[in-house]
């Protein structure tokens, strides 16, 4: 077989992913443009080259030997954005799990070790490849060494090889270095001879061949101006050509045998795809399954023939089996309970049927401990069956111990906490389309299994809860609320289909008005839809400027759109075009497919997914509907209440989580403006800006109002930057005289972070605890990443806690008035009603009043109310 070596240069690849790549993040707040760019060229690179060898090479540090020639080589550039720095460490992370090998050296670059390696490759008869965005590297190329380039993409490469580089600048890969020498290179800060630009430079080589023989001859050079500066500047273009080469025998300690590549530990590579949310990764991807060899230990269950009072006692752990992420729809497979009297298996038909189970079921005096009682209500209300007495949550328990590693699967719960080998669903019933249901009999044992491990489980659970201070947040906030939830899904949310229909009929009408427009202005007609087309109407027939080329043409995403706005009227019609072809497709025609039979939706509410403790939605997503443009906002005209002749009332809260910073930070000034009920990004944009109130103009609020929520998510001035398009110095010098105004947030920065690092976690004003394990990572971007998420994660956590309790507050409220008013949604800092117009009154005096007292803040917490005949109308 033949040795390929592929040589990767793994910080010019990380920093082409991520200025190619939006500004992506999963969904627990890290980013992640430049992993998955970096993932997406590794994968391209496996297929393409078959590599047998391969290895990532990084640069140590800032410092190299070149330095000591030079001191100010690279040192123009850029810091580092720490958006980018924080992605470091998973690209480590991510190369162990597709089994690469990485090696960085102490003063030499990541260049130099791709040199020296691909040299000693070349010299045992491998096949080399050598990938980076730095053109430097060309001058490895040869007749076993080809050197791809990445261009404006992270995917899109060019291949130098010896014949390319003649073809193109008619020279030798070994004159790259003499061209560098000449004419320098900024991005390096190398500094050739002033004056001489890349055309300057290849016409002396192509007369004089090497830098040498330019300095030593500058009288056959024509012009009396380029003559003097040669002549003047010849030591700095012999140092400079010096800088530019790359190091071939590096005293690197890794051989070629220790680089072999035999491919990815998919176990670990799935993991990683999962914490990041790379779903299209994971869909490409075919995982080896791990075989389960363990032995399975006896259990003494009973297959329930019949069902009696006798099989239940006040403490029973029930386990009902449902298979799909739906519970709304996806069937139960069936039941099991576990006491002091046993562990019995209960067919699903047999407990709808029994109504000894129903009325144990609805007991509230006889306690159950669940698993996911959120599901597990949902799931029996549609059988008929009504849960109450629920005691104990074993999924929102391990949540709220760690909310980064919710145990979601039983036997991954079991294994945790020792309470016995419990097979995945995978191993038992299958996976996708290869899933089956075994007999009652096969699954019954794997359902009995899990609930007879629950009350192992929660001793375990209850007693860390326990030593944590935290089993009133899951006693007194996430169990009330799950059941609040599961009445909220029960109840869903009424949708007007003919409104629907009738709002895409006129998105159709705007559609097509647009897309007769965009044609005009284009002078021909295309698929608007198809990149490749429109590229060829903007960049050829159109001119206008080309930004940014892929491997398939022009790129036209949204954010290069954005930046050709201003150069002809039909960007902002194809951009217009785009923005409600996505409401039509997601939001009309999505919303209509997921009605039920009684005309509403019927969200999910999502509680154990953030690590802040926030909600969200799934099917449909109702937390998301886009409100920018008028017609995001109108698709809120389509949800109506239940009952004719109600209204639907809404009510959130006023920059909770800047009240709730005011109140964690201690700090006098946000207190008082507070207190005074003062416009809080007037307030900032004063102290800011030093000026009056009178003085403050729209544009200084807008900043001020970026600087105030950055504050509160952690963001970096380059992150700032770009929300303001402003520079990076500025970003800094906005959020240095924000921390001036403010001194208790600095003093709460410099202190949760200290805390952090003693502690390992962070908690809200409830107790509930994200563990930081990074924060006393010795690596520096590392360590940044994980002060940011301590900074914010106490913010953000303790106003999401704030709303949940708000919720309970309420729902016990509308029981004791005896209101008919029923809790719909949540939208982050906003509660939906609905409730006849009698009881609006009510509502107007006692949802502020349980709401602004859900908690007692150093702040007054301030709630806004609407309503009206349609969420639309009640906003």
């Amino acid at each position: 077989m033949d040795k390929r070596i592929v040589l990767i240069d793994g910080n010019s690849i990380a920093y082409r992913a991520f200025f190619a790549l939006p500004l992506l993040n999963n969904d627990k707040g890290v980013h992640t443009n430049a992993i998955y760019g970096f993932a997406m060229m590794l994968n391209k690179i496996m297929e393409e080259e078959k590599p047998t060898h391969m290895l990532v090479a990084f640069d140590a540090g800032k410092t190299t030997f070149r330095h000591s020639t030079f001191a100010e080589y690279k040192g123009g550039r850029q810091k580092t954005p720490p958006e980018l720095s924080e992605q470091f460490p998973f690209i480590r992370e991510l190369l162990d799990a597709y089994g690469i090998s990485r090696y960085e050296l102490t003063n030499y670059e990541a260049d130099d070790i791709i040199g020296t390696l691909a040299v000693l490759a070349e010299g045992d008869g491998y096949e080399v490849t050598v990938i980076s965005g730095d053109k430097d590297l060309t001058q490895l190329a040869s007749e076993k060494t080809t050197v791809r380039i990445t261009r404006k993409g992270i995917t899109d490469m060019e291949d130098y090889t010896p014949q390319h580089i003649r073809e193109k600048y008619d020279l030798t890969p070994e004159q790259i270095i003499d061209l560098k020498g000449l004419m320098g290179d900024s991005s390096d800060n190398i500094p050739g001879i002033p004056g001489v630009g890349e055309k300057t430079a290849l016409k002396l080589l192509h007369q004089f061949g090497t830098v040498e023989a330019v300095v030593e001859s500058p009288d056959k050079v024509s012009g009396k101006k380029l003559k003097e500066k040669i002549e003047e500047y010849k030591e700095q273009a012999i140092l400079s050509k010096q800088l530019a080469t790359i190091e071939t025998k590096a005293p690197i300690e890794v051989s070629l045998e220790e680089v072999d590549y035999t491919g990815p530990d998919q176990e670990k590579l799935l993991a990683i795809y999962k914490e990041l949310g790379f779903a299209t990764l994971i869909e490409k991807m075919d995982p080896v399954k791990a075989q389960e060899n363990e032995v399975l230990e006896e259990i003494d269950y009973t297959f329930v023939k019949e069902i009696t009072p006798e099989l239940f006692t006040d403490d029973t752990a029930l386990y009902v089996e449902i298979l799909e992420d739906n519970y709304h729809t996806a069937p139960i497979i069936g039941l099991a309970i576990s006491n002091a009297k046993g562990t019995f298996f209960i067919e699903k038909d047999k407990a709808v049927e029994s109504d000894v189970f129903k009325e144990w079921a609805g007991n509230p005096d006889m306690k159950k401990t669940v698993h996911d009682v959120k599901k597990t209500t949902v799931a029996l209300h549609r059988e008929g069956i009504e849960l109450k007495g629920a005691s104990f949550d074993l999924f929102l328990a391990s949540y709220v111990l760690n909310p980064a590693e919710p145990e979601v699967d039983m036997a991954d719960l079991a294994k945790k906490h020792n309470a016995g080998h419990i097979q995945t669903d995978e191993h038992v019933y299958g996976k996708g389309a290869k899933r089956k249901i075994p007999s009652p009999e096969v699954c019954g044992e794997h359902i009995a299994r899990k609930a007879h491990a629950m009350g192992l489980i929660k001793a375990s659970i209850e007693s860390q809860l326990i030593a944590n201070a935290q089993l009133s947040l899951l006693m007194d906030l996430e169990l009330p609320l799950a059941i609040i939830l599961a009445e909220m899904e029960i109840t869903g949310v009424k949708v007007d289909k003919e409104r629907l229909k009738e709002m895409g009929g006129e998105l159709a009408a705007r559609l097509a008005d647009i897309e007769a427009k965009i044609y005009d202005l284009a002078g021909e007609r295309f698929n608007i839809n198809s990149p490749k087309q429109l590229g060829v109407i903007l960049f050829e027939r159109l001119g206008l400027p080309v930004i940014k080329k892929t491997k398939t043409g022009y790129s036209t995403s949204a954010d290069i759109l954005e930046k050709l706005e201003n150069k002809h009227e039909i960007i902002r019609e194809i951009l217009i075009y785009r923005q409600l072809g996505k409401l039509q497709s997601t939001y009309i025609e999505g919303l209509l497919k997921v009605i039920h039979e009684d005309g509403k939706v019927h969200t999910r509410f999502n509680q154990a997914l953030t690590q802040t403790g926030r909600l969200s939605s799934t099917d449909p997503n109702l937390q998301n509907i886009p409100i920018r443009l008028e017609e995001g906002k109108k698709i809120r005209q389509a949800f109506v209440p239940s009952v004719e002749d109600w209204v639907i009332f809404a009510a959130d809260y006023s920059q909770i989580e800047l009240r709730v910073l005011a109140h964690i930070a201690d700090d006098e000034n946000l207190i008082n403006a507070f207190k005074a009920d003062m416009d809080i990004h007037t307030k900032t944009a004063m102290d800011v800006f030093h000026v009056t109130e009178e003085e403050v103009t729209s544009i200084m609020r807008r900043q001020a109002k970026a600087v105030n929520f950055g504050i509160v998510y952690g963001i970096s001035d380059y992150g700032l930057s770009q929300n303001l398009n402003i520079t990076r110095k500025e970003a800094g010098t906005f959020i240095d005289r924000y921390l001036d105004s403010y001194p208790g947030v600095q003093r709460y920065m410099k202190d949760i972070i200290e805390d952090a690092k003693e502690r390992g976690y962070v908690t809200t004003l409830l107790h509930r605890r994200r563990y930081i394990p990074e924060i006393n990572n010795r690596n520096f971007n590392v360590r940044g990443f994980a002060e940011r998420t301590a900074m914010n994660t106490p913010i953000q956590g303790s106003a999401a806690d704030i709303i949940k309790l708000a919720m309970i507050h309420m729902s016990d409220r509308l029981k004791r008035e005896n209101l008919k008013a029923k809790l719909l949604l949540q939208v982050h800092d906003e509660l939906i009603f609905e409730a006849p117009k009698e009881e609006i009154d009510i509502l107007k005096k006692i949802v502020p009043e349980e709401m602004e007292n859900a908690i007692k803040l150093s702040v007054p917490l301030k709630v806004d109310y609407s309503f009206g005949n349609t969420w639309y109308d009640a906003k």
